[in-house]
């Protein structure tokens, strides 16, 4: 029996040993120039698995890792294991499909991006000679909103250059949105983001199961192209169909990226630890002048996130059209500015659009506003962004001063610094005989209580200005029944300034409204004045009364003015 057993571990000694000399490790190495690295690998008994070009930065095979003193003697100066990374998931509403009439950028136009004020920038900038490279998954080059926007990239999975490709759809299961009751943007009316959650759980259930390596290439680069339309985005693909990566190919594609002449790198990606040879690549694209952007993540934490917490990244938190924090969105004191991320529409592979939430989709916005600056000058790109931003912690006090400077304003950010402009009017719609109050953000105006006049187009009349501060004013609007429907020029006036703002103020038609008077009183002729009442059935508008026949109306009173009938209206 002593016999048997000593065999017995004996036998899982040999296997044990056999296990151990067979094992091997991914090791990412750092050496200086004047270290060989074939000598380097052959003393550690492994091989060089790949390298990132002028970086000295090496990724060998070794069947030990060794310790750091060893590791210093012979020469490296840092090094870490070749660590897996996941491409971002992201919150998936559905799938749209237009008819073949649609412009294949009327996505453009959606609420998200009317918030940012992205189209009011165009005339200012549009991108054009900045390259922006998007370290991501594949990307549908055949898609109609993205021929033009996309030059030549590199496809690090099949170590080949990246060359246009149109994603077969057939063997992944593609949706058939015909029966899933989602919304026909045909008649460019898109959805309504104020109460959408991040990922909706009623949607059928593949929805929530398709990976997002199947499509986030081609949704950041849509929000990019939209923003930033002369801009020429240049497609890096790190991660695979099955979402995966590691940590030396990440950094090869940043190298990549600033060596072939990339003025602003997308990082897509996250990971909870430091990385050195991430690291390492974010400071070479830093020195080189390089703009880096990152998500924030969708964890709802402030636990960092790297690249997001490295110093010099622009980092993305994702608010909705409200301005309120995302559900999902992580939130810290590294976030540099939030951007619209929740249903946002953008590009689908196969000529499809996408409904879509995740601070990915705020990167790329951000990313896209980074391109227009850089278009107008090389240095201060980050400040003119950030003094752009509108402050939105009276709308997320649990999370003050960790939305970053606020949310990203592209009109803002490409105007000449120190010109005073109104920046926003909030609301910005209203209806038809509406009265309502407005909110009017001002950057770099002089707005003072006595002086300061505010005025709109026909059919508006604007009363009890307030003065807050002096680039904050509030007032009150009152819409007449008859406006003319449509986008009105506003106005502000100051004993120094006068500025405008295209585009600020929307009137929509009066819906039908249905009115429900209350018990009608059984009066006669002699009768002292009485009053009436009805609701407009959830409107916002004020009743009007009116009376014909054997009556009068004073507001809601009605005074029988002589025998027959009285008709209130």
């Amino acid at each position: 029996m002593t016999r048997c057993r000593f065999l017995f571990f004996v036998l899982i000694l040999v296997l044990g040993l056999s296990s151990q000399a067979a094992a091997s490790y991914p090791l990412i190495v750092q050496i200086p120039p004047t270290v060989s690295i074939d000598t380097l690998a052959a003393t550690l008994g492994g091989t060089v698995a790949d390298s990132i070009p002028g970086a000295n930065t090496y990724l060998l095979v070794v069947p030990v890792v060794p310790l750091p003193d060893r590791a210093a003697l012979l020469g490296i100066q840092w090094m870490e294991l070749n660590r897996s990374v996941s491409l971002p998931r992201f919150g998936l509403r559905g799938v749209l499909g237009l008819p073949g009439t649609a412009a294949a950028d009327w996505y453009k136009l959606q609420p998200a991006m009317r918030l940012i004020n992205a189209a009011r920038a165009s005339p200012l900038s549009t991108g054009r000679g900045v390259v922006v490279a998007d370290i991501n998954s594949q990307v549908d080059y055949a898609h109609a909103a993205l021929v033009g926007h996309l030059t030549s990239g590199y496809d690090f999975v099949s170590s080949s250059p990246g060359e246009p490709s149109l994603l077969d759809q057939s063997d992944a299961g593609f949706l058939d949105q015909s029966d899933a009751g989602f919304l026909d943007q045909s008649d460019a009316g898109f959805l309504d983001q104020s109460d959408a959650g991040f990922l909706d759980r009623s949607n059928p259930a593949y929805l929530d199961g398709l990976h997002p390596a199947y499509s986030h290439g081609s949704l950041s680069a849509g929000i990019i192209a939209a923003i930033a339309p002369d801009s020429m985005i240049m497609p890096l693909r790190v991660f695979g169909d099955d979402g995966q990566s590691d940590l030396f190919t990440l950094a090869k594609a940043i190298r990549y990226a600033v060596d072939h002449g990339a003025q602003v790198i997308q990082m897509n990606f996250g990971i909870l630890n430091p990385s050195l040879a991430v690291k390492t690549a974010v400071d070479f694209a830093r020195a080189s002048n390089v703009l880096l952007v990152a998500p924030a993540g969708n964890d709802n934490t402030s636990r960092p996130r790297y690249p997001a917490a490295f110093d010099g990244v622009m980092t993305a938190a994702s608010t909705d059209l409200s301005d309120t924090k995302g559900l999902f969105s992580n939130y810290a004191s590294y976030v540099f500015v939030s951007a619209p991320g929740v249903d946002v529409i953008s590009v689908y592979p196969g000529g499809y659009y996408i409904v879509a939430s995740g601070t990915s989709l705020s990167a790329a916005a951000l990313a896209g506003t980074a391109a227009l600056v850089r278009s107008l000058r090389t240095n201060g790109v980050p400040d003119s962004i950030a003094q752009a931003a509108l402050n939105i912690d009276s709308q997320n006090p649990t999370y003050a001063n960790q939305l970053g400077h606020g949310r990203i304003d592209v009109l803002g950010s490409v105007m000449p610094q120190g010109i005073p402009v109104i920046a926003e009017v909030k609301p910005a719609t209203g209806t038809q005989g509406q009265t309502l109050a407005i909110t009017v953000t001002g950057r770099y105006t002089h707005f003072a209580q006595d002086t300061t006049q505010l005025s709109a187009g026909s059919g508006v009349t604007i009363t009890n200005i307030v003065v807050d501060s002096s680039t904050l004013l509030t007032a009150q609007v009152s819409i007449a029944n008859n406006a003319a429907i449509g986008a009105q020029t506003w106005t502000a006036t100051t004993s120094t300034e006068v500025v405008t703002l295209n585009d600020a103020f929307t009137i929509i038609a009066k819906a039908d409204q249905t009115i429900v008077f209350g018990a009608l009183p059984d009066k006669t002729y002699g009768n002292p004045p009485f009053a009436v009442s009805a609701t407009g059935g959830g409107s916002t508008h004020r009743v009007v009364f009116t009376a014909s026949g054997a009556c009068t109306m004073s507001g809601n009173i009605v005074t029988i003015t002589g025998a027959g009938t009285c008709t209130v209206t």
